[in-house]
């Protein structure tokens, strides 16, 4: 009888031990293929593109100060420090800019819609500079991360890593190999799955993310049972662990 408790107990520890592990194959991020070490990439450039719903801040100056002013528009003339107003992308994706009219903006970069703006002022300034900022690009991080959120990003460019990176990183339940990213681009929803292990992110197309995506990480089997099971799992395993020990003592 205490041979059959003591392998009842080693039964029990070893169950524990085999539940705990995980492999390292399933959170290692970034694994490169067997028997490589060192592997050079090309950077991707990437720029995000203008959206319908996008908030563009555009300054416009010039050797005449004066003359570039009529272009700018502020929130109030009579402010010591005015601000100035963004342009709201319609749903067509145009904006109406002072003199220039209605501007086609929808799937341009700023840099392009910079080029095009200066290049459309030189009949007006001389050698005009236009600034374009995106001021509303935003993400929003869900699921099995330690900060979720929604964040800011000021300088229009942030990779999945980057966020994730802000969210916290993922939690040890999150399951690296199903990440998703949702996307809506021109009225149509995306939907992709990430592995983060793997690492041919550096070369996907979703490795940039584009204002307004989404990444949710989910839990992995271990926690959806956890959450199942309820709050009380703890007392129940304390509970059998006392049992056991009780047991092993009385049959002494």
């Amino acid at each position: 009888m205490k041979n059959t408790t003591l392998n009842l107990l080693r039964i029990t520890l070893l169950s524990l031990l085999v539940s705990s592990c995980v492999s390292s194959k399933k959170m290692v991020y970034f694994q490169a293929p067997s028997g490589e070490s060192a592997i050079t990439e090309d950077i991707l450039n990437y720029e995000p593109k203008i959206q319908p719903g996008d908030l563009l801040t555009i300054h416009v100056s010039g050797i005449d100060p004066l003359a570039a002013a009529t272009f700018n528009i502020y929130e109030s003339a009579g402010i010591s420090a005015p601000k100035m107003l963004p342009y709201l992308v319609n749903k067509e994706g145009t904006i109406h800019f002072p003199v220039l009219g209605t501007i086609a903006t929808k799937g341009l970069t700023t840099l392009e819609l910079t080029t095009y703006l200066e290049d459309n002022l030189e009949e007006y300034l001389v050698k005009p500079i236009v600034n374009i900022r995106l001021i509303n690009f935003k993400i929003s991080v869900m699921g099995d991360v330690k900060a979720p959120g929604a964040f800011t990003i000021p300088n229009e460019r942030i990779t999945i890593v980057e966020a994730l990176v802000l969210a916290g990183d993922l939690t040890i339940q999150g399951k690296r190999k199903n990440v998703l990213l949702i996307r809506e681009v021109d009225g149509k929803r995306t939907f992709v799955t990430i592995d983060l292990r793997n690492r041919e992110l550096f070369n996907s197309p979703y490795y940039y993310l584009a204002q307004n995506d989404v990444i949710y990480v989910e839990p992995n089997k271990t926690k959806i049972n956890s959450s199942a099971v309820g709050s009380n799992t703890s007392v129940i395993i304390s509970l059998v662990s006392i049992l056991i020990t009780l047991l092993a003592l009385l049959i002494r």
